[in-house]
């Protein structure tokens, strides 16, 4: 059966401007980091997701090279989705991917350099079967690559008409500032800076932020939720399907009294608010004026609708924030704090 999109999917988000450029970005991104790899097992219902996603007004779905696993196939996967199903509506969404990470063997397959990274980009094109992505991003700071090389091959890839924009991922605020002027010494601008950042997971706070405010660039946080931390989902026990079950990327020695403790308080909060705490985790993370989106994962078509649904209530009372400011509070869950290092 064909694949037609619902006429009224533009009516219920609020899109919102990402930094100074011209770019609007729904407020839920999609990303495809574990749910949407392997020998296509979860196709179908990957296939409902992304169509349910669409039908809802996410135009913005995030992969990386090494998205999977195996490495690569969650933009595989997704390219046979797009050209399918998807590839009338190609002019009506934005598809981000990522290099940075380990990809491929040998001195040449992760970190910044310009040959890993345009390389990678071709790869991912191949795999996608796209002429150009939306937005490609510097994935980590690599602090052995001079930040030039890795501004070069940025601007290389807007110039070659491989990618329309560029964007950083954890990087630091000083990382940051300096990459801004690099690129914008070679005219083309820093679209977008991706960094964690959660109720839990709060380093942004202390200058990035600002920064990204300061520079024009816009700001999607990505693991709003904490890998489902915020979920609620590990209060009783370990769910058969969950990040620490599948040995991925959560290990168990994070769920601590500390953590449970702090769940346990904000879902009370939430309950108040009439949302599930994932729900008001996300409606958090998009209380500052300059985050242009969350970008969340789904295993299935309910969770999405779950977190859509936070775009019903975004409005938070001084008292709310206080209250939460109690309980929402470093859990030393940041995986990718080395990266943004100064």
């Amino acid at each position: 059966m064909t694949y037609k999109a619902q006429s009224k999917r533009y009516t219920k988000l609020i899109y919102r401007r990402c930094g100074n450029s011209g770019l609007l970005l729904p407020p839920i991104t999609l990303g495809l980091w574990h749910n949407f790899g392997g020998k296509n097992s979860m196709l179908n219902e990957s296939k409902k997701i992304l169509f349910r996603a669409f039908d809802r007004g996410i135009t913005h779905f995030d992969l990386a090279n090494n998205y999977g696993p195996p490495y690569g196939s969650a933009e595989s996967n997704f390219g046979k989705v797009l050209n399918k199903d998807l590839k009338k509506y190609r002019d009506e969404l934005i598809i981000s991917t990522k290099a940075g990470y380990d990809m491929w063997p040998g001195p040449y397959g992760e970190w910044g350099s310009k040959k890993y990274l345009l390389a990678s980009l071709d790869q991912s094109l191949k795999r996608m079967k796209v002429d150009y992505v939306d937005i490609f991003y510097s994935h980590r700071f690599d602090p052995l690559t001079p930040l030039e090389e890795t501004a070069d091959a940025l601007a290389q890839s807007v110039k070659l008409g491989k990618a329309l924009y560029v964007g950083i991922s954890s990087y630091s605020s000083k990382q940051t500032l300096k990459m801004n002027k690099l690129l914008k010494q070679r005219g083309v601008p820093c679209l977008i800076h991706q960094p964690s950042y959660s109720m839990i997971n709060r380093w942004i706070e202390k200058d990035l932020i600002k920064t990204l405010k300061k520079l024009g660039i816009g700001c999607i946080a990505f693991s709003p939720l904490a890998q489902g931390m915020l979920s609620g989902k590990y209060l009783k026990s370990i769910p058969k399907i969950s990040r620490i079950s599948d040995n991925s990327s959560l290990d168990k020695k994070m769920i601590t009294e500390s953590y449970l403790t702090k769940i346990k308080q904000l879902t009370k909060i939430a309950k108040k608010r009439n949302q599930s705490l994932p729900q008001m985790a996300l409606s958090w993370v998009l209380r500052h004026k300059n985050m242009t989106s969350a970008l969340i994962g789904a295993r299935t078509v309910d969770q999405l609708d779950e977190c859509l649904d936070s775009q019903n209530n975004l409005i938070f009372s001084s008292n709310e924030l206080k209250e939460i400011d109690k309980f929402a509070k470093e859990e030393n869950i940041n995986l990718w704090s080395k990266s943004s290092k100064d």
